[in-house]
């Protein structure tokens, strides 16, 4: 007897295929837009371990603007303190961001539990009228034209046909959607296997109080403190290590005991993995664009592989809200690669430089390494963290203006137990601050601009941090884009055109 297959047919603003952290930001991101969204996973089940470690504040930035503080923050841990130690101790480099205000508003620094973030974004598409996961379709190929896109999942013996206005590939370092888009990959030309080790532990005590990098070149090896009730170590895999006892228990235990680490805790996940540098040498192809793994990947060594991708979503999403809007052009989406890619590339590029550092195995240079450290650390030359982005180069905002292509710091302010947070009034829309409200009057109400001033009643709590900023940038207004971003300064009426003449349909 035949097995009759089925065969769906399905219609959308946008498909997300793969449903990692990267794909669920981006369709949640969307559909919170309100346009339709369907977002395809491969996998029926969540993975359920971890496997990036931490982000940046910037990142939780982004999870406020999603409405996702409260359900993320119980699975965070505040990790203020990264070093890299000599095979003697002795401390090479020290990043310390204990003190100070983190310009987005947050802590500077944090690491996670990945699982409990992913289940939390998956939620937001789910909770959405207009979004829709569908769990277990393979991807199989993809075919587009001037208006779309069509792609074709398989799950046992049903067929889906998804028919969209865009398609979002987010689905991994082997990206099906980039294979049939016949994008090479750019190789960095780092590329270093390492064993993981994930440790289960509520008690820290008698391990290191930061996360460290310990530059031995006899055994290059990482320590991090993840998410609340776990740790992790790493260590480089040598030519000469036996594959078959890598994986083994007693073998693992053996690698602590050399770090001066006697515990017995549970293993929770033991993996090994190529820390390589690559990045696709095009993001967007037609109406089809890459986002995190699937555009790129990084060593671990600067914490910005998982911060890269949420940057990649929320660059994305505002672009292709106003695009189907009907409040932009096409060339807008473009300007997704154009300002992405160059940020990437730094963050590869530093991660290496730091992973060149670690994974020194000659001892002449390792020493060699060691004596310059000490003696610029003793000097006090301390690199820029590695967690510093820098500002966009080319793309949608005017150059020569101001602060313009920097992120906008987030103003805040306590209220007895309550923060205040600037970028909770916009609702995610481009934002205009003007100096006096006098200014805005001859404007008129924007509907897609959120207008205010900083003699306005509801800007009172950041008054000053507001003028702060444009005294020091020595402007009337700033016009600030959905993604922080600083599209430009100048007088309002200046600042609106400019805005409607880049960004006009």
């Amino acid at each position: 007897m035949s097995t009759q297959k089925s065969k769906r047919e399905i219609t959308c603003d946008v498909l997300v295929v793969g449903v990692g952290p990267v794909g669920a930001a981006v369709a949640a991101l969307i559909a919170q837009k309100g346009h339709s969204v369907v977002a395809v996973e491969r996998d029926l089940q969540l993975y359920p371990l971890p496997r990036a470690v931490g982000f940046d504040g910037d990142i939780m930035r982004i999870f406020q603007r999603m409405g996702l503080v409260d359900k993320i923050a119980p699975h965070v841990r505040f990790s203020p303190y990264y070093d890299f130690l000599s095979a003697e101790g002795e401390t090479l480099l020290s990043y310390d961001r204990s003190t100070g205000r983190h310009p987005s508003g947050w802590l500077p620094n944090v690491t996670f539990y990945q699982p409990a973030i992913e289940e939390a974004l998956r939620e937001q598409i789910e909770v959405s009228p207009a979004g829709t996961l569908l769990l277990g379709y393979t991807f199989r190929s993809l075919t587009q034209d001037e208006s779309g896109v069509s792609a074709e999942f398989q799950r046992n013996d049903e067929t889906i046909n998804v028919r969209c206005k865009y398609l979002v590939g987010c689905d991994g370092a082997r990206s099906q959607v980039r294979a049939e888009l016949g994008v090479e990959l750019e190789d960095f030309g780092f590329d270093e296997p390492w064993l993981v080790v994930d440790f289960l532990a509520d008690d820290l005590s008698g391990l290191p109080d930061r996360n460290v990098q310990i530059c031995d070149p006899q055994r290059p090896a990482t320590y991090m403190q993840m998410g609340p009730g776990r740790y992790r170590w790493e260590f480089m895999v040598l030519p000469d290590d036996d594959p078959a006892a890598l994986k083994d228990e007693q073998f693992v235990r053996t690698l602590l005991s050399n770090c001066g680490v006697t515990r017995n805790d549970p293993i929770e996940r033991l993996a090994l993995y190529r820390f390589h540098g690559l990045i696709a040498k095009q993001w967007k192809k037609g109406r089809v664009l890459l986002a995190g793994d699937s555009a790129h990947q990084m060593p671990p060594f600067a914490g910005q592989g998982f911060c890269s991708g949420l940057r990649d979503a929320f660059a994305l999403a505002w672009r292709i809200d106003l695009v189907l809007a009907g409040r932009a052009s096409e060339p807008l989406l473009a300007s997704y690669e154009e300002e992405r890619k160059p940020q990437v590339e730094f963050m590869i590029n530093s991660s290496i430089r730091l992973g060149q550092i670690v994974c020194t195995t000659d001892v002449e240079r390792a020493t060699a390494r060691d004596t310059l450290m000490l003696a610029e650390r003793k000097a006090g030359s301390v690199p820029p963290p590695p967690m510093s982005y820098p500002p966009l180069e080319s793309g949608f905002f005017i150059a020569d203006q101001p602060g313009a292509g920097q992120l906008f710091p987030q103003p805040t302010r306590e209220d007895g137990a309550k923060s205040l947070r600037f970028d909770d009034l916009s609702d995610g829309r481009p934002t205009l601050i003007s100096r006096h409200f006098s200014q805005l009057a001859a404007l008129g109400s924007i509907e897609d601009i959120w207008l205010s001033a900083v003699d306005r009643p509801e800007l009172e709590p950041f008054r000053q941090q507001l003028e702060a900023w444009l005294e020091a940038h020595g402007a009337e207004a700033v016009l600030i884009r959905p993604d922080f971003y600083v599209f430009a300064t100048g007088s309002p009426s200046t600042l609106l055109d400019s805005y409607r003449k880049t960004v006009a349909p």
